[in-house]
C-alpha cells in the first residue's frame, strides 16, 4: 500500500505573517505544518467557522495554522498563520 504524501504550499501573506514571529516558535510552526505531509487531517482538525467553506486550522502554541485541503492535487495551502486572538477577526487584504 502506498501512502500519498501532499505536497505544501503558501498564500503570498504567509511569508509576512511567518516573519513577525518568533524563531523558535517559527521553528515549531514549520515542523507542525511539515506533519501534513502525510496527514492533512490529523486528530485535532478543526473546520474554521465564519469563513469560506473549506478552511480548516490546527492549533501550534499560541498560533493558528489555517489551510485548505486540496485532494485531488495532493495539495495543503497554508492560508494563515496568526496569533489565536486574530485567527477569527475578518481577512484582511494583505
Amino acid at each position: 500500500m502506498r501512502i500519498s504524501t501532499y505536497t505544501i504550499a503558501f498564500a503570498p501573506r504567509t511569508e509576512k505573517q511567518l516573519a513577525i514571529i518568533p524563531k523558535a516558535i517559527r521553528q515549531q510552526i514549520f515542523d507542525r505544518i511539515d506533519k501534513l505531509k502525510k496527514n492533512p487531517r490529523p486528530e485535532n482538525i478543526e473546520p474554521l467557522h465564519g469563513s469560506d467553506s473549506g478552511l480548516f486550522r490546527i492549533r501550534q502554541g499560541d498560533y493558528r495554522i489555517v489551510y485548505s485541503i486540496q485532494d485531488k492535487l495532493l495539495l495543503v495551502l497554508i492560508v494563515r498563520v496568526v496569533h489565536r486572538k486574530e485567527v477569527y477577526k475578518k481577512k484582511h487584504t494583505s
